[in-house]
């Protein structure tokens, strides 16, 4: 990892997701793996935190780690039921949320994370059985977001959140590295 101040590369430690042209079944097991060891990979980079670690962020007006944390929960409920609504609606229109507004909420910035890694423990267990279980014509099911207009497959998003596992535990690595320094 880079110790710059590059507010882009404290932003986006790993770089931004891109999809690949094609997207192989080896992808698809690839990510999902990702998407079911974060929480125990999680779990076990902060559960030894103090609450002044938990407070240290990962760039200039970031967010800390606890509310990394909170907001994984946050977001991966939010894209479990996604998944849950495409493969089971014809293209649902997902409901979008604001997650700056839930993140300075009492339980998105609550020096106890022990809830928000029970929560993501149970998700993604559930979300990788999901997502295990699904047929090739499952994986082109679609949803359309709200704000960006935009049709996304599954098998698009399972990359997404992929890398979105992977963006915000170099997040708390980074505000680890950094030392309170943000």
């Amino acid at each position: 990892m880079k110790t710059d101040n590059n507010l882009e590369t404290l932003k986006f430690p790993i770089g931004h997701f891109t999809k690949p042209d094609s997207i192989s079944g080896k992808d698809i097991k690839n990510w999902i793996e990702i998407i079911e060891i974060f929480p125990s990979k999680l779990k076990n980079t902060v559960s030894n935190l103090s609450i002044e670690e938990l407070n240290w962020t990962y760039r200039p007006q970031g967010w800390n780690i606890k509310q990394v944390i909170h907001h994984c929960a946050d977001s991966h409920m939010n894209s479990f039921i996604r998944f849950k609504l495409a493969i089971t609606e014809d293209n649902p229109t997902i409901k979008p949320y604001d997650e700056s507004k839930w993140a300075t909420l009492i339980d998105g910035d609550c020096d106890n994370v022990s809830a928000s890694l029970l929560i993501l423990e149970g998700v993604h267990a559930r979300w990788a059985m999901l997502l295990k279980s699904f047929e090739t014509s499952d994986l082109v099911k679609t949803f359309t977001h709200p704000e960006s207009q935009k049709t996304y497959e599954l098998k698009e998003v399972i990359g997404l959140y992929a890398w979105h596992c992977n963006h915000h535990f170099a997040h708390i690595e980074q505000a680890l590295l950094y030392k309170g320094k943000f």
